[in-house]
């Protein structure tokens, strides 16, 4: 398959263009998706238990077999994982596994990888590992229990064990405290929803403590999502609530090594595999041992990777943010979104080997978590050959507008959210079967 060299989305910033796209996923033999999951096909829910996806949407990724994978913080496995939720879809657990409907690809930021068929691994992980993760629900639970009895009266006794319910995530290898209900029962008492995150927050610098008493100080980190990008030792800043703003929401408590970024790797890693039947970086490798910096993970590609047989790469993601704060004087840009940097190493790696790499980003704002910023869609006035006419653009996108200088450019938007991202690729997979129906 070839594809007009007149598609160039990776030049254009925050198009609507999704035809051009359509016809890049459908056009490009050499082709890699990396694609995110909540927020981008499935719409964000306060509760994890309730999330569903499409069948259609599920049946159009089998027409990119070998060429799409996802990567997500989330897990494949569990009562919240994204394979039950497959399987509540189509209502036959059986079939599902039998036609390899499951979503291939890495979830827990990297160390549980999962094929079509559902068969889940975690490599790189020790058993140590996976024991002490095995406590941290429990723990959150009596946290927040803990918590909420210096406010008695504020919620019922059902609605507490109906938010402690909705909260805490036995994930099995990225267990969660997830805010969403809470911050939704707790309305505008803003103040108590402030302490509750910092609540959370200590208890997982309390773990992180406990888990390097019993020798595992290099085994664990916590994600918090959304976020304001990174510290100066390279921990991720809490975002502090504001009225109608819920900021961080969730704490994951997570394996090392397990960031997306470095996912993107072992994807690649093992595409590479199946075109040329050789492991780039070894057989073996797992995030767990990639570099930890962007600098030193674009290096090694670099350094790896045959330039010949590199894949034009399209980075799908929703959560995206920057901030400009000033205080006395001084202006500090806090720019993060779990999405980013795995998205800023596609674009970067499509500069590298000039390859036009695509950055996709689906407005996931319009979901019940309310921590989004939407894309700010408006007419302008062209000239088009001397007549003018009006034009639907982006006028803003999710950051900061006052930050002018952000690195990563999102070059297709899908304002509308995860419907008409899912429409656009299920046209795509559509037209990629009919074409490789012809050959």
């Amino acid at each position: 398959m070839t594809v007009s060299p007149h598609i160039l989305l990776h030049e254009q910033s925050l198009s609507l263009n999704n035809e051009k796209l359509a016809q890049v996923l459908t056009g490009i033999d050499n082709l890699l998706i990396i694609q995110d999951l909540d927020g981008v096909c499935m719409g964000l829910v306060k509760d994890p238990l309730t999330r569903v996806i499409e069948v259609e949407y599920v049946k159009a990724t089998q027409f990119f077999n070998g060429h799409f994978y996802v990567l997500t913080n989330g897990e494949h496995i569990g009562q919240r994982g994204v394979k039950s939720i497959i399987e509540r879809a189509f209502g036959d657990p059986a079939e599902v596994k039998d036609k390899g409907l499951y979503l291939p690809g890495l979830a827990a930021g990297g160390v549980q990888w999962q094929d079509r068929y559902g068969n889940v691994s975690h490599p790189g992980v020790s058993e140590q590992e996976l024991a002490f993760l095995a406590e941290v629900p429990q723990r959150t639970r009596t946290r927040l229990e803990s918590f909420f009895e210096q406010y008695e009266g504020l919620l019922a006794a059902s609605e507490l064990e109906e938010c402690i319910q909705a909260s805490v995530l036995d994930n099995k290898v990225s267990p969660t405290a997830n805010l969403n209900t809470f911050h939704e029962k707790l309305g505008e008492r803003t103040d108590i929803y402030i302490a509750l995150q910092r609540e959370m927050k200590n208890l997982m610098d309390e773990l992180l403590q406990e888990a390097e008493v019993k020798g595992l100080g290099n085994s664990f980190f916590v994600h918090y999502a959304p976020n304001l990008g990174r510290d100066a030792q390279g921990q991720e800043i809490v975002w502090p609530a504001k009225e109608k703003d819920s900021g961080t929401t969730d704490f994951q408590f997570m394996i090392q090594g397990a960031i997306k970024e470095a996912g993107v790797l072992v994807i690649l890693n093992s595409y590479y595999f199946q075109r040329t039947g050789k492991y780039p970086l070894g057989e073996g490798f797992n995030v767990r041992q990639a570099p930890k910096n962007h600098a030193d993970l674009l290096n090694l590609v670099k350094a790896n990777f045959d330039p010949a047989e590199m894949p034009l790469m399209v980075g799908v993601g929703d959560t995206v943010t920057s901030k400009v704060e000033e205080e006395n004087g001084q202006t500090e840009i806090r720019r993060g979104g779990s999405d980013r940097n795995f998205l800023q190493l596609i674009q970067d790696i499509g500069r590298e080997f000039d390859k036009g790499n695509i950055i996709v980003y689906v407005d996931s704002s319009q979901g019940e978590v309310k921590n989004r910023k939407p894309l700010k869609i408006g007419n302008v006035v062209v000239n088009d050959a001397g007549t003018p006419r009006q034009e639907l653009v982006v006028l803003e996108g999710p950051g900061d507008a006052r930050d002018l200088e952000d690195p990563l450019t999102l070059n297709v938007v899908f304002p509308e959210g995860h419907k008409q991202y899912a429409q656009c690729f299920q046209k795509a997979a559509r037209s990629r079967q009919a074409s490789d129906g012809t050959k």
